[in-house]
């Protein structure tokens, strides 16, 4: 991939919607299908994780769209903390500006949305027109304001040519609990989160998500 000529640097705030699955997931399923990196199989701690699929309808770089596994919660530069292992966005900018200013290694991918009655969603994910990505969600009960403030490891840390860069995004919006009608993904591209069991599935919609400028730390 050829970086863009411009890299569009943080802060940055987005605007759009998506669906967030939570899991308790099994070292060993990470240590097989997590595509963790060695910082990260060092520093392992709970098996906190979750996958996030984000339709940004604005950001510093304009709309795009990204899929993102976060494993586990790690112990990095002393602080308990997520950390992103495998994330695909829409757009080259995205990547580029991503690994750039917060250490997050971003790959390109073609996204396909189509929506449904009563916010019904599928998504296809696919690379080189070979899908790897599959999942339909289907929203339920009334709309609930969240907030990221009140989690207690609302940081990512991403490590970056040997340095950790501590990211801390908010997001505020609005939310409803959903179920999954269908998720599937090829273990090659993407963890096989087909075979566990989400603790629990959330549409978003509507938020305001602050990334900020990400700091060092030891």
């Amino acid at each position: 991939m050829q970086p863009p000529s411009i890299l569009v640097p943080a802060p940055w705030e987005l605007t759009g919607n998506g669906v967030v699955w939570l899991y308790s997931i099994p070292k060993d399923f990470n240590l097989q299908h997590g595509f963790l990196a060695d910082y990260q199989s060092e520093a392992y701690h709970s098996r906190l994780g979750a996958v996030m699929l984000m339709d940004y309808e604005t950001s510093g770089v304009g709309p795009y769209q990204e899929l993102l596994y976060l494993p586990a919660i790690f112990k990095l530069g002393g602080k308990l903390t997520f950390s992103v292992s495998k994330i695909y966005v829409s757009t080259e900018a995205s990547a580029f500006s991503g690994l750039a200013n917060w250490g997050i290694p971003k790959e390109v991918a073609d996204f396909s949305f189509l929506n449904f009655k009563e916010g019904t969603r599928t998504v296809e994910v696919s690379t080189g027109n070979q899908p790897f990505f599959t999942a339909q969600v289907k929203p339920w009960g009334p709309r609930f304001p969240f907030t990221t403030k009140l989690f207690p490891w609302n940081r990512i840390v991403q490590q970056k040519q040997n340095l950790l860069l501590l990211t801390k995004p908010e997001t505020h919006g609005n939310a409803r609990f959903a179920s999954t009608v269908k998720i599937n993904s090829d273990a090659r591209f993407f963890p096989p989160v087909h075979l566990l069991k989400p603790l629990a599935t959330v549409r978003l919609s509507d938020f305001l998500m602050s990334f900020p400028v990400a700091e060092v730390i030891t």
